[in-house]
């Protein structure tokens, strides 16, 4: 009688895919992100793209980021905080790659279920984000456009890294923070904290308040150039006969 050798047929999970942001103006004058970036780079399943880089004339290639994105379980947006905000190039991809009906509105579920992780660093030290300090509010106050647009996108917003105080941070400091910047991406999804989020809220845009499309636009526009040419004639009219 023949044998069969016995064999695991336990499904071995998959990998998650990362795609990493990275949008610092200047990098020569990066004392953490440029470590971030060198760690990224060193962790499998981790794609970065170098906003900076990548879009030098600011001319970004839609469908190649949206392609990026669809494949990616965590997105990781990795910048320093420009007043009180993001760097105007990572603005701009916002702006143009999440359009809608495709990572929000109708049809727009391609990020739906997806997870994303801020990771950002301020010049001022932590305590200067205080009601008794020049930064005037908790630095918390300055993270609900960031979770709302994950929302809106049917993404769950995971707890942000921020290293405060770059610029006068130790070595040691910084050491530690990209220590543990690599053990998180690494790890991911097997963050403690990723059980007690629960379900990301949904939020979903009446068909009602889409936005025009070109098309629409393009009339109003040229309505409004009739309307002002009436306007602007009759004015001359009163004058000349004044």
């Amino acid at each position: 009688m023949s044998s069969t050798t016995a064999t695991d047929s336990t499904p071995v999970p998959k990998a998650p895919n990362i795609y990493l942001l990275a949008a610092h103006p200047h990098w020569r004058d990066s004392r953490v992100n440029r470590l971030l970036v060198r760690a990224a780079r060193g962790v499998g399943s981790v794609e970065v793209n170098d906003l900076y880089d990548s879009y030098p004339d600011y001319a970004i290639d839609v469908e190649a980021e949206q392609a990026k994105l669809a494949r990616a379980d965590l997105i990781v947006l990795m910048h320093p905080i420009h007043w009180y905000s993001m760097p105007p190039l990572q603005k701009l991809w916002l702006d143009e790659v999440l359009s809608y009906g495709w990572a929000y509105g109708t049809g727009g579920t391609a990020l739906a279920g997806k997870d994303l992780w801020l990771v950002a660093t301020t010049g001022g030290p932590e305590e200067s984000y205080h009601p008794q300090s020049y930064n005037r509010y908790f630095f918390d106050a300055f993270l609900p456009p960031y979770e709302q647009t994950s929302v809106l996108c049917g993404m769950r917003f995971l707890p942000p890294l921020i290293l405060h105080g770059a610029r006068s941070a130790t070595d040691d400091e910084i050491h530690s923070h990209v220590q543990t910047f690599t053990e998180r991406l690494g790890s991911f999804p097997n963050w403690p904290e990723i059980d007690e989020l629960g379900d990301c809220p949904t939020c979903v845009v009446p068909p009602t308040d889409r936005p025009r499309d070109d098309e629409d636009a393009a009339a109003m526009s040229r309505e409004f150039g009739k309307i002002l040419s009436r306007g602007t004639a009759a004015m001359s009219g009163a004058a000349e006969s004044a």
